[in-house]
């Protein structure tokens, strides 16, 4: 008996699949192209559960379509396999950590696989294979040699930098030096986040509330030599070329405040003592038109000019103070409700516009690697300065007038402010500027301060240099050499290695247990680390590079995975890229998209991608949460069955009691709370395609939506439906229902079929997946009643469900008696007279309240509509004996007749 049996024929079509390389892209092709691109996971050890293949099940569904629709289409999977958990399970078992990453990898790829994915695997890619990251390290390399030329707004080779007369004067060491100043790729010495347990540093992004993101670890802050990209060189860039993609505006949003550009002014505050020998401390302000409320200033407790300036009666509160802060995150240092903390250093500073002379405090809300490390604080409009400033006794002189209205409803007067007023308005005591308006001001002080000397007006941006370093092993080595001298002391010159010389392969270690100390474990491979060439001694470098970078660029060597003399060959290049979609979760949305925009704006600088961005539409999924819970609050969060529980209005109740209310709740799924599904389970029962259209099935790709697995049973009884209006399951063998005939459409199935193939067709364009299934789903209902199946309607419905049900609609097809896969058949076209209805259904109303329906012609006119609808026998009725005075026809629509 031919039933539906996934089990059996989902297997044969991948096969198939594979067999045939169906799915093997053309390199170039003179088709369109439309590359989709799925994020590509990191492979860990619990494999996936039923949340991860939501996006690739919406890319796959897209990448079908477009092939049916004649495009070339570029469907790629790989792996982003460097990172921290393969190597901490080095650590606990000893097993290196190639094998626990390529033993996860071989799981994902049989998960990915058994959902019947049309990924082409020819073009396969693994971060830590030996032949992909010789060019993330050529990429370094590219960035090391490069820097830009802010005239230019472009990334330039370092041979073109130019150097000035009085470094040429000083030899070739003092010329490198100032090479390696301006490099893209820089070392540089700046307090770190720095991780005991996980034995590395982290960027700030990976540190949570003082932890660590993975593993929850404490982190501790402190001074280091780091690898470092400028980033920064691109900000500008990167926030304007937003402009040229597609992408949801809040993950712009989320951009832009990342980057975080501000206009204002740098301004310089003269120290009170000894002047003469020490410079200036500068200070960036968006609101330079606050200077004369400036009371005291505050710097990090990082800032260079701390330990010169503070007095020696405050030395010792002051270390103290700065060990103190040493302690904290990023994160922690400036959270708006902490309460604030800082120490006085003794010493004074010099206002430039009234020579006012102001304290100067250390604090840790002023953070050195952002804008110059030292604030102006103008305590009557700064929020944190007033309270700063409350804290420790501080004047807060106003110097914007608040309006009227705020000073009642917060109590305050000009001269005894509540709160700090951060508003724009109109100056107050501040001299010769009385009376000006915030912008007029901010232009005016900008340039007397450059005509003074003391200040000019300064573009700033949160943003900061990416700290490009891990402590670790499991990482891409650096393709860098550190010079020794006789006495195997680093000179501080650097060496980069030859392209010849790529890949530049880790050692095999033995131990790879962090010592605790911020030295990392490629340290122990002493024969590795120690190399002599041309008569020097070099030693490599010890660090590896972030799980980060081989993500940045690996939408690149799909295009050409196999290259062994070029990261991409450039024809291939310019014919693909842009990525055309990328799906992806939203917690990507700051850094993975902006480290690899930066890396393709480099590479397009010097000229190695032909577009200045690498994607052009980005869509993100919703989170599939677990299946819904069920409490009862009152009686101990009690659990029950959804068995147990009825809906009614918008609340649940218990079925025994309905006086009792239900909590019904889903959750994040997660292994502590027991609510992983895993698509394992979910396939063995109810087979791939189930699983697929119920991800699609569950509502739009956007949305967080709950797991049931009563909603996975429902897209199995359609999938059911569809095999029972083809197939005879009563015949012993696989045969065509006896209802299946070569007849042509009676004109409503003629017309259901043309809407749904509008339907469909329009709604895959707009990736409204689950609004496309239930059209299906819709003229399959139709298709069941029919005494008479058309052939023809039934290989169409067919062809609309491939993408979604792709191993279902193969081997119907193939019972069809086709004899090629349906993969790249062409997709069906709707004819727009047809999906016309002949008759449509008005509702008639009499004073805004509908009492009677009418079925006229679908291209009827006002005057027709009116006169049926005065005609229908139940209003005849109800408006006897009634004045009529208005008859209001909405077209096609709806019929109101006003009665007095």
């Amino acid at each position: 008996m031919p039933i539906y049996n996934p089990k059996a024929t989902e297997p044969r079509w991948q096969k198939f699949w594979e067999d045939n390389a169906t799915f093997r892209t053309p390199d170039v092709s003179d088709k369109p192209k439309y590359y989709i691109l799925d994020m590509f996971p990191y492979p860990s050890g619990v494999g996936l559960h039923v949340g991860h293949p939501e996006g690739y099940t919406a890319t796959d569904i897209l990448a079908r379509y477009r092939r049916m629709c004649g495009w070339n289409v570029l469907h790629p999977m790989g792996w982003d396999a460097f990172g921290l958990p393969a190597e901490q399970y080095a650590i606990q078992t000893g097993t290196h950590p190639r094998t626990t990453t390529q033993k996860n990898i071989a799981t994902f790829r049989r998960q990915i696989k058994m959902l019947g994915f049309s990924y082409d695997w020819d073009r396969e890619v693994d971060t830590t294979d030996p032949e992909y990251f010789r060019w993330t390290q050529w990429i370094f390399l590219q960035l090391f040699d490069t820097w830009y030329d802010a005239d230019q707004k472009k990334g330039r080779p370092i041979r073109e930098l130019p150097i000035p007369s009085d470094v040429k004067s000083k030899g070739e060491s003092a010329i490198r030096a100032y090479q390696d100043h301006h490099r893209l790729a820089y070392q540089a010495e700046l307090p770190v986040n720095w991780c005991p347990q996980l034995g590395t540093v982290l960027a700030n992004e990976e540190v949570i509330e003082g932890k660590s993101e993975r593993g929850g670890y404490p982190v501790i802050r402190m001074p280091l030599r780091q690898w470092m990209l400028r980033i920064t060189a691109y900000a500008e860039r990167l926030l304007d070329d937003l402009n040229l993609v597609d992408w949801p505006e809040p993950i712009k949003q989320m951009q832009r405040n990342w980057i975080g550009k501000s206009e204002g002014a740098e301004v310089d505050f003269g120290l009170v003592s000894d002047a003469s020998k020490k410079r200036p401390i500068r200070v960036f302000t968006t609101r330079p038109d606050t200077l004369f409320g400036a009371t005291y200033m505050v710097l990090a407790p990082e800032h260079e000019l701390v330990d010169s300036i503070t007095t020696s009666a405050q030395r010792s509160a002051v270390k103290q103070y700065q060990d103190q802060a040493a302690r904290k995150s990023d994160f922690e240092r400036t959270e708006l409700a902490k309460k604030k903390t800082g120490v006085f250093t003794g010493a004074y500073a010099v206002n430039p516009v009234n020579n006012e002379r102001i304290p100067i405090w250390i604090a840790d809300y002023v953070l050195a690697g952002y804008g110059t490390g030292a604030i102006m604080a103008v305590p009557g409009h700064d929020e944190r300065d007033f309270e700063f400033a409350k804290q420790f006794g501080l004047p807060i002189r106003p110097v914007v007038r608040p309006p009227e209205q705020w000073l009642a409803t917060t109590g305050s007067t000009t001269d005894n402010l509540t709160q700090a007023y951060t508003e724009d308005g109109i100056a107050i005591n501040s001299g010769q500027f009385n009376t000006l308006s915030t912008a007029e001001f901010k232009k005016k002080i900008t340039a007397w301060l450059e005509e003074k000397g003391v200040g000019k007006s300064k573009v700033n941006y949160k943003l900061r240099d990416w700290l490009f370093s891990r402590q670790r092993y499991w990482g891409e080595p650096f393709p860098i050499l550190h010079e020794l001298d006789a006495s195997g002391k680093p000179t501080g010159a650097i060496e980069s290695l030859a392209e010849s010389e790529l890949p530049l392969l880790l050692p095999e270690l033995e131990d790879y247990k962090p010592s605790g100390k911020p030295e990392p474990p490629l340290e122990k491979a002493t024969e590795w680390v120690n190399v002599t060439r041309n008569g020097k001694r070099y030693r490599r470098e010890t660090n590896t590079m972030p799980q980060w970078a081989g993500s940045c660029w690996y939408y690149l060597r799909y295009l050409d995975p196999k290259n062994p003399r070029r990261l991409c060959d450039p024809a291939k290049e310019k014919y693909w890229d842009p990525v055309d979609l990328y799906v992806g979760g939203a917690e990507h949305a700051v850094l993975h998209l902006l480290y690899a925009r930066f890396w393709h704006k480099a590479l397009f600088d010097r000229g190695y991608v032909s577009g200045p961005e690498p994607f052009k539409r980005l869509v993100n999924q919703g989170m599939i949460l677990g299946e819904m819970e069920f409490t009862i609050e009152a009686q101990d969060n009690r659990r029950v069955t959804e068995d147990e529980v009825e809906k009614r209005g918008e609340r649940f109740l218990l079925k025994a009691d309905p006086s009792v209310v239900v909590e019904a709740r889903a959750h994040k799924m997660s292994k502590a709370r027991g609510n992983v599904i895993n698509p394992d389970s979910v396939v063995d029962e109810y087979g791939a395609d189930s699983l697929r259209l119920y991800e699609m099935f569950m509502g739009p790709l956007e949305a967080t939506k709950p797991w049931s697995m009563r909603g996975v049973e429902g897209v199995f009884r359609f999938l059911n439906r569809v095999w029972r209006l083809l197939i005879d399951d009563r015949a012993e063998t696989m045969q065509l229902a006896a209802e299946v005939k070569d007849f042509p459409a009676d004109d409503a199935t003629l017309r259901k079929l043309h809407q749904t193939i509008q339907r469909v067709t329009e709604d895959l364009n707009d990736m409204r997946f689950n609004t496309a299934i239930a059209a299906m789903m819709e003229f399959s209902n139709h298709l069941t009643k029919l005494e008479v199946r058309p052939r023809a309607a039934l290989e169409t419905l067919v062809l609309l469900l491939s993408p979604f049900a792709p191993h279902l609609a193969e081997e119907l097809w193939r019972t069809l008696g086709q004899q090629k896969s349906l993969a790249y058949q062409p997709w069906p076209q709707f004819d727009p007279a047809l999906t016309k209805e002949a008759e449509i259904e008005v509702p008639i109303q009499i004073n805004g309240k509908v009492r009677s329906k009418m079925t006229v012609p679908a291209n009827i006119d006002d005057a027709s509509l009116r006169e049926q609808a005065l005609a229908d026998p139940r209003i005849q009725e109800m408006i006897a004996g009634k004045q009529v005075r208005k008859v209001i026809v909405v077209p096609k629509k709806l019929v109101n007749i006003v009665v007095a």
